[in-house]
């Protein structure tokens, strides 16, 4: 009896021993630039002037070397896309978007209705059908001739032929998915909502019609203004246009940082504080050159901005690889904290689980970036065997990767979270044996979305941790 009893004690203190050994790791952040949905760089293929910066590109050349870049933008105006009414040149912005979006980018839309560069940005047609509007001096105001015409931003021919085009604009790419965000950009010149260079147009009424169309017809994707439309140097707090625009989630753009030396690099940091903690706020940049002559440029300052304004986009306004080559150290510390950057801080396991018996996991995640991970995500974990073959996905619901809170540089907080999973649960059949355990975030049925900064990657935004035993 005693040595019965000996014996079985021993063996319910192997199997305790068993139920408590545990895996556990600690991944360590690879410091490699992520593409992810909702952040990143936006190359400018067009900055206005179509010749700038995407012609001197080949078309086989999406500028895959420089880190980070995760959508094409395509700001053009009016004119070039629908030169007669009704006849539309999509080509010009299919033709480029297509490159990037067979790379797993995205695109993101400016059309504009006034350049001071050009004669008619707002179609000449459109004039000829009556719009009012006035020809001007960059810098001077209306004259009787000039090389430039702006429309009265109300007048109501203008609008309807506006909200023609717009409908038109809307049903290409509204709500389709490889656009990441659209300017709010017909009023203003270049689309940067101010009109003091050209014809002054300056009220709440008109910004917030165009903000209206744009709502109107793109109901399903990010729309953005520029900080202009409060006033290119409005520091005083007081922004209506500004404050109508987040009521109805509609983000901030700063159009541009870096134009002016220093202390004059920026003035809406703080307008950016109203947005960020619900909506991806974009920065751009001078263009690069310009900037670098007028001694504005800064590596310590574009960084700076990120963290001032917790951006989740920056641009590239500029010949891409000069920009990369000649600034490829800032570019590398940018990415590492643009936008979010979750990582899994610590993951345990139980070293072996048995088929249809619930086990616990528990993990710490941080947010190493400047803002939320807006599109959201839930974790999951994913059981390979040795083919590679999925054997069981788990994935948690309770916990949004939005949630994660940001912090300072190194000191993003560690949030720490319990799931509770099974294997094998009736179905699909779950062979005992050895298999390798992968980490990845994503929607809620376990199909990875986002991209971790984490080795051993599967090709499918899933990440080797380790393995797990099952038994039956």
């Amino acid at each position: 009896m005693k040595s019965n009893f000996f014996v079985l004690m021993m063996f319910f203190a192997v199997a305790t021993l068993s139920a408590q050994e545990r895996v556990t790791v600690n991944p360590v952040d690879t410091g490699k630039a992520l593409v992810n949905p909702g952040m990143g760089w936006t190359m400018h293929f067009y900055s206005n002037v179509p010749k700038n910066y995407g012609s001197k590109l080949e078309p086989v050349d999406t500028v895959d070397d420089f880190p980070g870049l995760s959508t094409v933008y395509l700001r053009i105006p009016w004119a070039y896309i629908e030169p007669e009414e009704g006849r539309f040149n999509w080509a010009i912005l299919d033709t480029p978007a297509q490159r990037w979006i067979a790379k797993g980018k995205k695109i993101a839309l400016r059309l504009t209705c006034s350049e001071n560069w050009m004669k008619y940005a707002t179609p000449e047609w459109v004039k000829n059908a009556g719009a009012k509007g006035s020809f001007y001096i960059y810098g001077k105001g209306p004259v009787k001739k000039s090389n430039s015409w702006d429309p009265y931003f109300d007048d109501s021919v203008f609008l309807a032929k506006l909200e023609k085009f717009l409908a038109a604009a809307a049903a290409r790419y509204d709500g389709n998915p490889d656009v990441e965000f659209i300017d709010v950009g017909t009023y203003g010149m270049w689309g940067e909502g101010h009109t003091h260079g050209s014809i002054p147009q300056d009220s709440f009424e008109i910004k917030k019609l165009h903000i209206d169309l744009h709502l109107k017809h793109f109901r399903n994707t990010l729309l953005c203004i520029s900080d202009d439309f409060a006033g290119h140097d409005n520091r005083s707090g007081k922004w209506p246009i500004v404050d109508y625009a987040l009521s109805q989630g509609v983000t901030i753009r700063d159009d541009s940082i870096l134009v002016q030396p220093p202390p004059r690099s920026w003035y809406h940091a703080d307008m950016a504080q109203m947005f960020w903690p619900t909506l991806p706020v974009i920065l751009e940049h001078q263009h690069y050159g310009p900037s670098v002559n007028n001694k504005a440029w800064s590596k310590e300052l574009l960084l700076k901005s990120v963290e001032d304004y917790h951006a989740s986009f920056m641009s590239i306004h500029w010949w891409p690889r000069i920009l990369l080559n000649e600034n490829r150290d800032v570019i590398d510390k940018i990415n590492l904290r643009m936008g979010y950057r979750l990582m899994p801080v610590n993951v345990s396991w139980p070293a072996k689980i048995k088929v249809g018996q619930h086990f616990k996991v528990q993990w710490k995640w941080a947010n190493k970036g400047v803002s939320p991970c807006y599109p959201g995500g839930y974790p999951a974990l994913t059981l390979k065997d040795e083919k590679g073959g999925i054997v069981s996905v788990l994935s948690d619901e309770s916990l949004d990767m939005k949630t994660l809170k940001t912090g300072a540089l190194e000191k993003a907080p560690v949030f720490s979270h319990e799931s509770e999973f099974v294997v094998g649960l009736v179905a699909p059949t779950t062979k005992a044996g050895k298999y390798d355990v992968y980490v990845s975030v994503g929607a809620r049925d376990g199909t990875p979305r986002i991209a971790l900064p984490l080795k051993d990657d599967d090709g499918q935004r899933r990440y080797q941790l380790g393995t797990i035993e099952i038994v039956k």
